[in-house]
């Protein structure tokens, strides 16, 4: 089966944890024939516009998640749940831009660089969920946001508008709230979860600098300035400026200087 087959299959399926199962035995057959040297087919698919999903969670509009507050084991669950339901999107994220924009060349570094993020997001995952468990709770106990795959939706069609929004804006923004997170587990002393945030923050960084690479490769291809090209695409596909406070560090860390993000703060 080609790579982009493989993608579609994953989007194609509704559990999360079969989903997570699915793409993770795939990573393992790509990374293990890399590793014997091979070339293997990336081909082409027919993704679905949306990912397949499971029942629960309910679907809210971003303004009807209800608030719950972190200083409460209801909030550290409903905390927890947020992020499980991002990284699901995060795996979908990563083998959709595999099987929906096949169509262009890319090296090989491409595909290696993809499919270790959407590996590590199935482990995300996976990790969210055994602490859901842990608390009494489970991934679909709760509402969710309906908008994680606007994104998806608005660059299904402009290679370099995914890459802008997804790694460098939204991923990136995983990386500014992360730390206050691990904060929130470590008062509460909920050990396994701040070694599960700790091991997301970690590898995070990796697939927003997958996102900077590629990106300025295209730019490089095309002939564009990444500065400006990235400022266009984000006030095209974004909606609302960005929002201070940046983890400044890890985000130079990943490839994106101050000068990309701080003129997004203001609407123009």
């Amino acid at each position: 089966m080609a790579l982009a087959q493989m993608a579609e299959a994953v989007l194609r399926t509704a559990d999360g944890r079969e989903k997570t199962a699915l793409s993770r035995q795939y990573a393992a057959e790509w990374q293990a024939a890399r590793a014997r040297g091979e070339t293997p087919e990336t081909g082409s698919a027919e993704p679905p516009m949306h990912p397949a999903r499971p029942e629960k969670p309910q679907l809210l509009s971003p303004r009807d998640v209800p608030r719950r507050r972190p200083g409460t084991p209801e909030g550290r669950i409903a905390l927890l749940h947020a992020v499980a339901h991002i990284e699901l999107n995060a795996v979908d994220l990563h083998w959709d831009v595999i099987a929906r924009f096949g169509h262009v060349r890319m090296p090989m570094g491409f595909y290696d660089d993809w499919v270790k993020a959407a590996d590590e997001e199935s482990k995300h995952f996976n990790l969210m969920c055994d602490c859901l468990e842990e608390m009494g709770s489970f991934y679909g106990a709760l509402p969710a946001h309906a908008g994680m795959w606007r994104a998806a939706e608005d660059t299904a069609e402009d290679f370099m508008g995914r890459l802008a929004v997804v790694p460098m804006v939204l991923e990136a923004r995983g990386l500014d709230v992360t730390p206050g997170m691990i904060e929130v587990f470590k008062k509460a002393k909920a050990g396994s979860a701040v070694a599960a945030l700790e091991t997301i923050y970690a590898e995070e960084v990796a697939h927003v600098a997958y996102g900077s690479k590629w990106f300025h490769f295209l730019c490089g291809r095309h002939e564009h300035d990444p500065k400006e090209r990235f400022h266009t695409l984000v006030r095209q596909y974004f909606h609302g400026p960005l929002k201070p406070p940046f983890n400044e560090e890890k985000r130079a860390e990943a490839g994106i200087p101050p000068d990309f993000y701080w003129p997004l703060t203001e609407d123009v």
